[in-house]
């Protein structure tokens, strides 16, 4: 038994299982910009990646035969990572390329399954091959030892993943972004393919490493590998799109992953292009006649009504729970937030938790549901155990208003969030603006939970645009709510991807 070549045999099983776990993590953030960040996403990601890893055991398995010669088995190594090495390298144009060629009119679900396979299976599925075949190696070395050595690389090819995935988490994607993570683990492979290659033969080793390391580089310099991110963050691929050729003004438009989020214009924070925050704005305004609103939001974004009250009501008091802080930045830079505006009050930190823990006798005119992760809202932000905290918070003639992307033919999930709202909040309403009722299709509700009921059916507004708002008859709403059956949400079972599961069934109503 060799110490030195078992260590060498665990420290690139470890490497690379490590590796192929950071490609999970990346692939997940890749396909964002595309198809979005959903649990739809995640399960294809996860799938593939073990479908891969799976597929290359079993060939690894069937290279590792007893009979198989040492040089032989090495050789398979060497061209498993260099092939591994080759279609991780050049996963972001390969992704690029696919989702121009297979949008469109593909089903969303298919879309996503699709890019996943077509682009994540293969570098999974070479990597795969590797383990088997390198515990083959470290048996044939001791195998009086067969046993042990069994254990050991095995813990190791787990260790490894456990540490690819927290540090592809918690490191990489923040601080080289997701093309250059991949990049770093094509890198890796092909470095270790290199020496495998090699041998004992180190003075050709060290030249060809230095090439794949600077090729690795290089790459991520070429415009076809370059992410698809103005800034890439800890949770958002972050875009800024021009809005002027819409507006004719001077705007511009966040886009958090692929859901554009916020838009803002430069020279008039008043001017609210989007139709909801509009209607939230004006209702909360006519209540309050004139008094500085006393707001919190759930959710920045690009800060849009928060920076228009801003300016607005320079002495009032608007907390912003934003969980990102390089969406706030983003929307500093880009955005035309001021960040340090007196009435506003900024908290980096999960919504929920930083609604908990306010000073207790602090309550507000308006607190604003405007959270999303990928087309849905976070499950424990539309809970009854929440919207029990949001109510204890709301002053007396207080809203609590959630913006809803659903469909409005069958709103299953907007229908499952009034029927939980109904068991604390003594009337909640449905708000759609008649233009986006009329179209159909993907819409985007209101829903208002509040202590009294409101006195109209109907609220327009003349000012900056002409626009008219609908509420859901109460009786109507009610009987489509109990036809659809569906749960009351709690922290114990929120299936918010399956109630909204026809964004991803039907390609007419994904969000694009």
């Amino acid at each position: 038994m060799t110490p030195t070549r078992q260590a060498a045999y665990g420290l690139t099983l470890f490497l690379t299982s490590a590796a192929a776990l950071v490609v999970e993590i990346v692939a997940g953030r890749m396909l964002a910009p595309y198809v979005g960040m959903s649990l739809y996403t995640w399960t294809a990601v996860i799938a593939v990646v073990l479908a891969g890893l799976s597929v290359g055991h079993w060939i690894g398995g069937r290279l590792a035969a007893p009979q198989v010669a040492h040089a032989t088995a090495l050789r398979s190594i060497a061209l498993a990572l260099l092939l591994s090495g080759l279609t991780a390298g050049g996963a972001a144009p390969l992704l690029k390329g696919l989702a121009a060629l297979l949008g469109g009119d593909t089903p969303p679900l298919l879309l996503i399954t699709l890019l996943a396979a077509g682009v994540f299976l293969l570098p999974s599925l070479f990597v795969g091959i590797v383990s088997p075949v390198l515990t083959k190696l470290a048996i044939d070395d001791a195998p009086q030892q067969q046993g042990p050595i069994i254990g050991r690389m095995f813990a190791l090819g787990a260790a490894g993943s456990i540490l690819g995935t927290l540090s592809a988490g918690y490191i990489f994607i923040s601080w080289i972004g997701s093309t250059g993570t991949l990049l770093a683990v094509a890198v890796l492979y092909l470095v270790f393919a290199i020496l495998f290659w090699a041998g004992t033969k180190a003075k050709l080793a060290l030249p060809l490493i230095a090439l794949a390391t600077a090729g690795g580089f290089g790459l991520a310099q070429i415009p076809g590998f370059a992410a698809p991110c103005e800034q890439e963050s800890d949770y958002y691929c972050i875009r800024i799109v021009d809005f002027a050729p819409q507006s004719g003004r001077a705007s511009a438009a966040m886009v958090l992953d692929h859901l554009a989020h916020s838009i803002n214009d430069r020279d008039d924070p008043g001017l609210l292009y989007s139709p909801y925050l509009h209607f939230v704005a004006l209702r909360t305004e006519r209540l309050l006649q004139g008094r500085p609103p006393q707001a919190y939001f759930i959710g920045g974004g690009a800060f849009t009504l928060p920076r228009a009250w801003a300016a607005r009501f320079p002495e009032a008091t608007l907390t912003v729970a934003e969980i990102d802080p390089a969406v706030t930045a983003m929307a500093a830079k880009a955005m035309w937030l001021d960040p340090a505006a007196p009435a506003l009050d900024i908290r980096h930190a999960d919504a929920r938790r930083t609604l908990d823990i306010l000073p207790a006798a602090q309550r507000f005119d308006l607190i604003l549901g405007d959270a999303f992760h990928d087309y849905a809202i976070p499950p424990h932000l539309v809970t009854r155990e929440f919207h029990q905290l949001v109510l204890r918070r709301l002053a007396a003639a207080g809203a609590y208003a959630i913006n809803v992307i659903d469909q409005s033919e069958n709103p299953r999930f907007t229908f499952a969030l009034v029927k939980t709202m109904q068991r604390d909040f003594p009337a909640v309403e449905v708000w759609l603006d008649d233009e986006s009722r009329r179209r159909g299709g993907r819409v985007t509700f209101v829903v208002l939970g509040l202590r009294e009921a409101s006195e109209s059916m109907v609220l327009r507004a003349t000012e900056p645009f002409r626009r008219t708002w609908l509420r859901w008859p109460a009786e109507d709403l009610d009987a489509r709510i109990a036809a659809a059956g569906v749960p009351v949400l709690t922290d114990d079972f929120a299936p918010v991807d399956r109630l909204m599961a026809g964004f991803v069934l039907r390609p007419d109503e994904m969000l694009r």
